[in-house]
């Protein structure tokens, strides 16, 4: 099969029913994460002729609104589909940049590739997030940590019931503001350590960014919360309970002798974009990073002997959260009490200084979108 991109301009067709300023405001007051969404929606259509031959097509921005699909869209019945979460910012000066996103790009493909959906091509994923941007930067927040969520997606819209790859895809963007991802005032949060579920296998789609991973890891985040606990952690149980990731998040280690630690990528563990982020400012700090098997029972030795000093998780929407306690039904972890590390916080407040523009960008990180 062959795949061809056809000249995309991203065509406005702006909504008639915008939230007023008023409205707009209160909800900016405290926008929370993921509870709200912007005016408008970029979308691309993709379709494969009888020939086998795919093409993108149709870029536009349109109102956002309800997507109407055929009940046996493949995407309902096989969960094809996968998606991104980046970020844009305000800086000072009034302009708009988001976020390595052609790594976003990339990974997107990466999923695309793993889920037998069409590979898209990175120019048409940056003018996607362009055209949503334009048409609604009034609603990305100004205040300290806060910013506009982009979330791709692309769903399987063809109407059959047959098990193949669909011949008919839609790719989209919504925006949602964006405060603090665990609300309130930064500090340590409480991992619950689970047991009984996996994340993901060997072979399966652990390093692609698709629904179905978050579905399978919602009956273990269920268990955490029971248990007073913000996040649950994945082990790998058939590999010395070796530490795989959180369900929206990596983990990082800080030894006193200056190591950084964090899993080794190993097929079953998504390749973040702040996990990458995280690695080169470590390194940039002269931390010996070291990506590597490394398993609950060095985690526990090592937080009893001293020898680990702070573990901290990272994500797009988090950034950098800093973990206190991990527990299950018969152990403790650390302590709920245990207060921000100074590398998770150096590294955080470096990692948010170079998104919103207050420190110098020195590794050509950003993309300015207005």
């Amino acid at each position: 099969m062959t795949q061809t991109v056809s000249e995309l301009e991203f065509t406005q067709n702006l909504s008639e029913h915008r939230k007023t300023a008023q409205e707009r405001a209160a909800i900016l007051a405290n926008p929370g994460f993921g509870d709200y969404f912007t005016d408008h929606t970029a979308i691309v259509d993709y379709r494969t002729d009888t020939e086998g031959n795919g093409t993108w097509s149709n870029a536009r921005i349109e109102p956002y609104g309800p997507i109407s699909l055929d009940p046996a869209a493949a995407v309902l019945h096989y969960g094809q589909e996968i998606f991104e979460g980046l970020k844009a910012y305000k800086h000072a000066d009034g302009s708009v940049w988001t976020f390595r996103p052609e790594a976003n790009a990339a990974r997107l493909n990466r999923s695309a590739e793993r889920l037998a959906l069409p590979q898209l091509p990175e120019q048409v994923f940056l003018d996607a997030i362009r055209g949503i941007v334009a048409a609604d930067r009034e609603w990305i927040p100004s205040r300290d940590g806060e910013s506009l969520y982009l979330r791709p997606f692309m769903i399987a819209t063809e109407a059959f019931l047959g098990v193949r790859p669909a011949r008919e895809v839609s790719f989209r963007v919504i925006a949602s503001p964006a405060g603090n991802y665990f609300g309130g005032e930064l500090k340590p949060v409480s991992i619950w350590i689970s047991h009984n579920y996996a994340r993901a296998g060997r072979g399966g789609t652990g390093a692609a960014k698709c629904g179905g991973n978050y579905a399978a890891s919602l009956a273990a985040q269920m268990e955490a919360e029971a248990h007073g606990c913000k996040q649950v952690l994945f082990l790998d149980p058939f590999n010395d309970d070796a530490v795989e990731e959180l369900g929206g998040m990596n983990v990082f280690f800080v030894f006193k002798d200056g190591r950084l630690v964090t899993p080794a990528l190993t097929g079953t563990i998504l390749e973040g974009v702040t996990r990458m982020s995280v690695i080169a400012l470590a390194k940039d700090r002269g931390l010996d990073v070291q990506e590597r098997k490394i398993t609950l029972t060095e985690w526990r030795d090592g937080i009893a002997s001293g020898e680990i000093t702070e573990v901290f998780a990272c994500g797009t929407a988090a950034v950098i959260t800093p973990i206190g306690l991990l527990k299950d039904e018969t152990e403790s972890i650390g302590s709920a009490d245990a207060k921000a590390g100074d590398v998770a916080m150096g590294i955080r407040e470096q990692l948010l200084g170079i998104q919103t523009g207050v420190l110098e960008d020195t590794h050509g990180w950003l993309t300015r979108l207005a």
